[in-house]
């Protein structure tokens, strides 16, 4: 231990610095290769319990024969017609919940009238699953495309509509009093201050937003649908085709994870004060 302590004190300031970057670059690269192995373990062990029987293969068929499924159904094309109906609910039920409670959250942030009015409203009604007003949605919209989007929409809406309130609200008295006294108007606050400052907590709202948006069409899918990837791990399972219905839940298990980093970059490129600290 001296003589490294000692060697240390030989080295260069310059040294120094890069043995500490290539330490730095080590942990980062043992960190990647820790995130890429936890998964391919898994799938091993899955892959050799299942081949020998420790686990039933029939409810856990292992991963080679799902893979072989998947291909099977892309060439097929069945996969591709559930999957590009379940991604278009998705987005657009997405954005019909998060635009309005961007908006809304914004201005119940910035005027007190607004949060009065609206608040008791919001958290009446976030406690009550949008499944279980699904029959009241197929009332007012019909069993068509638009109830499912309304479906997805409204478990969006109140995430993000109540972290985006919290953004505002949270704003540090500093860059109000600064906006006021150089005279800004209300739409220069809103769009230089409110909006900006809210976005860190509204990404929160966001992330969940997209994560229960995928909970919501895989349910709003297996009750009123007849086609989608909730339809399609809901038939697969009656059918007891569990390579199918696998196929279904690790799709959307990866959509989970692509929209997720998705928002991440979205969120570093709008936010990189946030990244730099």
């Amino acid at each position: 231990m001296e003589f490294v302590k000692r060697a240390d004190r030989e080295k260069s300031p310059e040294e120094i610095e890069r043995d500490e970057w290539e330490r730095q670059k080590a942990k980062q690269r043992l960190k990647q290769a820790m995130t890429i192995a936890s998964p391919i373990f898994i799938l091993l062990l899955w892959e050799m319990l299942s081949r020998t029987e420790i686990i039933d293969s029939r409810f856990f068929p292992p991963p080679t024969a799902i893979v072989a499924a998947f291909f099977n159904m892309i060439q097929t094309g069945t996969l591709f017609d559930h999957l590009s109906i379940s991604l278009l609910r998705i987005v657009g039920g997405f954005l019909l919940g998060a635009i309005p409670g961007i908006v809304l959250g914004l201005l119940m942030g910035m005027y007190a009238p607004f949060r009065h009015f609206f608040q008791p409203l919001v958290m009446a009604l976030m406690p009550i699953p949008t499944l279980a007003l699904l029959p009241i949605i197929i009332i007012i919209f019909g069993i068509g495309e638009m109830s499912k989007l309304v479906t997805i929409a409204g478990s969006v809406f109140f995430p993000v509509v109540i972290n985006t309130a919290a953004g505002v609200m949270n704003i540090e008295q500093i860059y109000v009093d600064v906006a006021k006294n150089y005279g800004a108007g209300s739409k220069d606050f809103f769009f230089q201050v409110a909006l900006p400052g809210a976005l860190p907590v509204m990404f929160e709202g966001i992330q969940m937003g997209q994560a229960i948006a995928l909970l919501t069409i895989v349910a709003a899918e297996m009750m009123g649908a007849n086609e989608g990837i909730g339809y399609l791990i809901w038939t697969s399972y009656k059918a007891f085709v569990i390579t199918e219905m696998f196929v279904g839940l690790i799709l959307i298990s990866f959509f989970g994870y692509f929209f997720s980093l998705l928002l991440r970059w979205l969120q570093a490129k709008l936010l990189p004060w946030r990244e730099n600290g």
